[in-house]
């Protein structure tokens, strides 16, 4: 049981920076690009997180579970 919590913890640490980061990114970039309106800079930041999070989660997990069960 114990494992299988570290793999969690892992997993989301993981892909959570990893989703956060490109939402950032996508921030900063439609920022500094374009005078685009607040809404649509955070609003296409929440998106690009939560399909992030959506694309990078099974990714990650069954990464992390390969690596800590060897």
């Amino acid at each position: 049981m114990e494992l299988e919590r570290k793999i969690a913890l892992t997993s989301v640490l993981i892909y959570a920076t990893i989703s956060v980061t490109a939402a950032l990114l996508f921030f900063l970039a439609a920022t500094s690009v374009g005078k685009y309106p607040d809404v649509a800079r955070f609003g296409g930041a929440a998106w690009v997180m939560l399909l992030s999070f959506i694309v990078t989660m099974p990714l990650v997990i069954s990464s992390v579970k390969k690596r800590m069960k060897v």
